[in-house]
């Protein structure tokens, strides 16, 4: 039986002719697996993202999707004064309808949502008033509340503290392996892809890729080559378990002619 739930096929995209972000990349993502994307800024992975979301049309390839989709977009702040459950709530749109008023059961479904990460007791509080951490555990609860089977995460740890990146990959790691859902999220931290990723893709260049099971394509050399500088796999024990990193390796140097970002 095939679980292939993501698949595309020399796939591409160029905003302006003849400028390839990307082009000739494949891939498959099988149901209930989580998929990294890796790779430095301006090389594409949330242009892809865009394209699995339906939001953008590829400019060449094919690409399918099996499955409701869900976005979590990077953190973000909001102008109007929402309440928790207003935002969970609008994950529930397309079941509400235009002009109409969620009911009973959209709003049982919300809080359900909140209550799978803890936070139901945050529904009446005002969004902005949040914590970064709290906030990314609400847009996820929105996503799960349009029972979506597939999730779409941009950078989900941006601008997280590093208590509240474990909880995120927690629940990307639980919502994968214990609820079966599909993951898909970028990143530009190999330790994260490492820790949680069944697949990785790295995006090395407009024809230039890897993908495949992240023990196999996250090496010191290919990441090296993706983001120019050395990063050491690392082994060690904790709780009497044996694990394994990935560490960047910064010199002390003059930056000389070296231009930033």
């Amino acid at each position: 039986m095939n679980n292939t739930v993501i698949r595309f096929d020399n796939l591409g995209h160029a905003y302006y002719p003849s400028q390839w972000i990307f082009q000739g990349y494949h891939a498959e993502v099988e149901q209930g697996s989580t998929l990294a994307l890796l790779g430095p800024n301006g090389c594409g992975k949330t242009t892809l993202l865009k394209i699995l979301l339906g939001a953008l049309d590829p400019t060449a390839g094919s690409v399918s999707v099996h499955g409701r989709t869900a976005f979590v977009p990077q953190l973000f702040q909001v102008t109007f004064d929402y309440s928790v459950l207003d935002m969970v709530l609008m994950g529930r749109a397309k079941k509400v309808g235009l002009f109409s008023q969620p009911s009973a059961q959209d709003e049982g479904a919300s809080l359900a949502a909140l209550s799978r990460f803890g936070i139901a007791d945050l529904a009446h509080r005002p969004f902005h008033e949040l914590s970064g951490g709290q906030r990314q555990l609400v847009i996820f609860a929105r996503a799960l509340a349009t029972e979506a089977d597939i999730l779409i995460l941009d950078e989900p740890t941006s601008s997280l503290d590093l208590r509240n990146q474990g909880v995120i990959l927690e629940w990307i790691n639980h919502l994968s392996r214990e609820e079966k859902l599909t993951v898909v999220f970028t990143t530009h931290h190999p330790h994260h892809a490492h820790t949680v990723a069944d697949t990785t893709m790295l995006m090395l260049g407009e024809r230039e890729f890897l993908s495949g099971p992240t023990k196999d394509v996250m090496t010191e050399e290919r990441l090296h080559a993706l983001y120019g500088v050395d990063l050491k796999r690392l082994q060690f024990e904790h709780k009497g378990l044996m694990r394994e990193t990935f560490v960047p390796v910064y010199g002390v140097k003059s930056p000389g002619n070296r231009r930033g970002i």
